[in-house]
């Protein structure tokens, strides 16, 4: 092993660049729907030797001498971005006439701009760069920081975060709980990097065991979750999610849009399994109700001859308002509750709009070069906040689409929710590895707030998740059909609630602390 971090320290060009991109592709295979937990420590490895050879001239500058370490983890972030969100491209295919040309910005350009992230987090640790486990704790404590930039800059994106990578099965991501996805991503590196131990002597027992103890706790306390204590209690309430997989381009055609909506009253009416209670509780996914329902009360009419009094359907749908006189009308991208007379009861928008999809920033700006919102002509407008529906005397707490990876749109209010609720519609992405990766981020939601997780996708990946994050029923990609489940119960919340917010600055401070003592004791020796 010696002999190998050798060589790859001391790669140089073009072969150098390839290994760093090639680390940080490998990384992609921990993700969903692959799962393989170990590529991680492959790609974090490389990186740490890679690091180890990134130095500059004596007489360099400060920021010419955090170059090298910026190159390496921009090439690392390229690799991992680029392998994991592919996929993005098949969202502007749909309406290819308009959109193919941005493509290339969307398979390159933005994981060129997410990959800045890791070169900032691998020039910040290479501040604190010294020969032993100090190194892997300096580059934890980095990551952490670029990851939490990542999610909070210019509206945030912290799809595949490497936390994430830590956390394929439920066995595994109970940590979340704790710790939750911002202290996962410390903990995480250190535990991937520390195998670039191997290739040294310093530090080498003090970093590996140490790593050793944090994975044999992380999957300790996941057996110790799910199957010492206690299961909550489930409710008496019966969900369906109704899944009908209508195709995108389907959905954007005017006149289908009856053929839509009857396709989803269809699946709603669908007789349960013989001995299975009936329904109390219909969701459908995000944008399923295909016009303005307040300007189609006929629309009302129908779903109440569908439903029984005592049923309630929550239904994603564009909601507008009026802007006032001579303005154009804003637009949500909402949910409605609706019970078995035909009423709106309860609505909610979208608090976290996704940029150039369903807003535009700089809009003047781009609107004088010709281009124009995927979404609604305007773009849609963002709520202030998420209230909870209200749906038979249970409070579901709405993520709409993309909010289910933000930790932060999950506020104080979610305290009296039953559940949270996801709708979305993830037909944009076809049967590649983007579904997948939504739902993981989802069910961690759910593990992190402890509250189970009622997810409708108009494709893939419709689930009834329980607060451990078990899929208890669901529907797999590109299955046409509904399915019914029981509501899982909430874990009551213990005294660690409350110092959950804590736990993140706090790995932070420690990371830190450990990187600075040893960056010192290697200056030290070096002098």
């Amino acid at each position: 092993m010696e002999r190998l971090a050798g060589t790859v320290m001391l790669l140089s060009g073009k072969r150098r660049a390839l290994v760093a991109f090639l680390a940080g592709l490998i990384g992609v295979l921990a993700l969903p729907p692959f799962g393989f937990l170990a590529a991680l420590f492959v790609s974090f490895t490389l990186l740490v030797w890679l690091l180890d050879g990134a130095t500059a001239a004596p007489e360099a500058g400060f920021l010419r001498r955090l170059a090298p370490a910026f190159r390496i983890g921009w090439l690392f972030g390229f690799g991992y971005f680029v392998g994991g969100l592919w996929w993005l491209g098949n969202a502007l295919l749909v309406e290819a006439d308009a959109f193919a040309w941005a493509v290339p910005l969307a398979v390159l350009g933005l994981p060129a701009f997410l990959a800045f992230y890791y070169g900032f987090a691998a020039a910040l640790a290479r501040l604190f760069w010294s020969d032993g486990m100090g190194r892997i704790a300096a580059l934890a404590f980095a990551f952490g920081v670029g990851e939490w930039l990542r999610g909070t800059l210019f509206t945030g994106f912290p799809w595949n975060a490497v936390g994430y990578g830590m956390m394929p099965v439920p066995l595994l991501m109970q940590s979340a709980g704790i710790v939750g996805i911002a202290g996962m991503n410390v903990l995480a590196v250190f535990v991937f990097a520390a195998p670039a131990l191997l290739g040294t002597r310093r530090g080498r027992a003090a970093g590996l065991g140490l790593a050793v103890i944090l994975f044999a706790a992380h999957l300790g306390y996941g057996a110790y979750a799910l199957h010492v204590l206690p299961l909550p209690e489930n409710q008496a309430t019966v969900i369906r999610l109704v899944q009908p997989v209508i195709d995108q381009a389907m959905k954007l055609d005017d006149s289908a849009r009856a053929d839509i909506f009857e396709k989803h009253l269809a699946l709603s009416a669908a007789k349960h399994a013989e001995g299975d209670k009936r329904p109390d509780i219909i969701v459908w996914p995000e944008t399923s109700i295909p016009f303005i329902l307040t300007d189609n009360p006929d629309a009302l009419v129908r779903i109440a001859e569908v439903l029984e009094d005592d049923q309630v359907l929550i239904a994603g749908a564009v909601r507008t308002e009026s802007a006032g006189s001579g303005k154009a009308p804003r637009y949500y991208n909402s949910i409605y509750a609706i019970d078995g007379k035909g009423q709106i009861i309860g609505a909610a928008d979208k608090v976290h709009l996704v940029p150039f999809g369903e807003y535009m920033p700089f809009a003047d700006v781009f609107e004088s070069l010709g281009v124009s919102p995927v979404a609604m002509p305007g773009g849609f407008s963002p709520a202030r906040e998420h209230p909870l529906l209200n749906a038979l005397g249970k409070g579901l707490y709405p993520l709409i689409c993309y909010e289910a990876i933000f930790p932060s749109e999950i506020g104080p209010a979610s305290d009296a929710a039953a559940a949270l609720l996801n709708v979305t519609n993830d037909a944009w992405f076809g049967d590649t590895p983007g579904p997948y990766q939504h739902f993981q981020q989802a069910r961690l939601r759910a593990v992190e707030r402890g509250m189970p997780l009622i997810r409708a996708a108009n494709n893939g990946i419709s689930a009834v998740v329980d607060a451990r994050g078990e899929v208890i029923s669901g529907l797999s990609y590109d299955v046409t059909s509904f399915v019914d489940a029981t509501l899982p119960g909430k874990i009551a919340q213990g005294l660690w609630t409350k110092w959950r917010d804590w736990v993140f600055p706090a790995l932070l401070g420690l990371f830190f602390l450990v990187a600075s003592i040893s960056r010192i004791g290697f200056r030290n020796r070096l002098n």
